[in-house]
């Protein structure tokens, strides 16, 4: 799957106040390797102006009612024996049935998760499901975080036992997480396919054009059809 960039760039700098401006100038973190950095055409939610719209509400309240969120940090929260094959199991069966084989491989997924050396993620999102008094994984997303934002990077979740409109329920839930703990933005990604203009239905949202961040709409939806 490849993977739009205008540029890349290896930090060795990685303090917040340089991650935050690198996210910014449109760089994000890829899984290519420590400190490696792409500048796409990435999109973001500015949380002063975010607010839920009633569809949102519909979603999340479709969640609340059975789906948790916690939010664990990686790899330090791991090393316990907490880390399980299941996890890497259903992100590459996500991945493979979304986008093809060989797109995210176990080993890959497992590195981002527990190995400092060569990952640039710090957070695990997991998503538990109650049934019955009986809690169960459902889905996770690998992202980064500090005290300015959050990069809501790589989720994955069980396609056969989660409830419809699971993957917009997490990254919806991951949102009102950031809101909630004090960001200035959560990163969502980029925009590179049709179908990425799931993404575009958020109060607040932003998109970089290669050059500046921008907010109409339907300038990147008439991008994106063209492709």
């Amino acid at each position: 799957m490849d993977y739009l960039h205008w540029d890349e760039k290896t930090i060795t700098d990685f303090s917040e106040e340089n991650i935050a401006a690198m996210y910014d100038r449109g760089y994000v973190f890829t899984r290519i390797g420590k400190g490696v950095m792409q500048q796409t055409r990435s999109v973001r939610i500015n949380l002063l102006k975010f607010e839920l719209s009633s569809e949102n509400r519909r979603i999340l309240k479709k969640m609340d009612s059975g789906v948790y969120l916690k939010v664990i940090r990686i790899p330090d929260d791991m090393l316990d024996g907490i880390y399980d094959w299941s996890i890497h199991k259903m992100g590459t069966d996500f991945y493979s049935k979304k986008f093809g084989d060989s797109v995210f491989s176990a080993n890959k997924i497992k590195d981002l998760i527990l190995n400092k050396e060569k990952s640039n993620f710090n957070r695990l999102l997991v998503y538990t499901e109650d049934e019955l008094g009986n809690y169960f994984q459902i889905g996770y997303c690998i992202a980064y975080e500090n005290t300015k934002m959050i990069h809501y990077s790589y989720p994955f979740y069980d396609l056969e036992k989660s409830p419809k409109d699971m993957g917009m329920g997490m990254m919806l839930e991951g949102i009102d997480y950031a809101k909630k703990t004090g960001k200035q933005h959560i990163y969502l990604g980029s925009l590179q396919r049709p179908t990425d203009t799931y993404k575009l239905q958020f109060a607040g949202l932003e998109w970089f054009d290669g050059k500046e961040w921008k907010n109409d709409i339907h300038e990147v939806k008439k991008l994106l059809s063209t492709l």
